[in-house]
């Protein structure tokens, strides 16, 4: 159950749509995420409702295609799953939203079983 922000540079509805399919995409294919399983916040900035800032750290350089991936999910998944969930996010936002791989910016955050509600006041993960 990920849950799954996505903020972009200067970006309307139908890219971050586009970008919202890239990532749930490849959370099922790389993760074996069920494919009904999507809670995304969607956000573009403008600049004057809200802004981005980054630079060219670690010798990427990044430009106003910048997209920040947050995702926040249950642990337990091996080092070479991540990369291969990092690779497939690139692929497919490239080839859904135009985003050229060097601007997607991924982090994932893991916690355990009892950080989730998903409704009614409990934590269905917790047996």
């Amino acid at each position: 159950m990920p849950f799954v922000r996505i903020d972009a540079h200067a970006t309307g509805p139908d890219r971050l749509d586009a970008l919202g399919r890239a990532v749930h995409d490849a959370l099922v294919e790389t993760l074996g995420i069920p494919p009904d399983d999507r809670f995304q916040v969607l956000t573009g900035h403008d600049g004057a409702g809200g802004a981005l800032r980054w630079d060219d750290y670690a010798g990427v350089h990044r430009d106003e295609g910048i997209v920040f991936v947050a995702i926040t999910l249950r642990s337990g998944r091996s080092a070479e799953r991540k990369q291969a969930l990092y690779r497939r996010i690139a692929e497919l936002a490239e080839a859904y939203a135009g985003t050229e791989p060097r601007n997607v910016f991924v982090t994932l955050t893991e916690n355990a079983d009892a950080d989730w509600s998903l409704g009614h006041g409990l934590a269905q993960y917790v047996t």
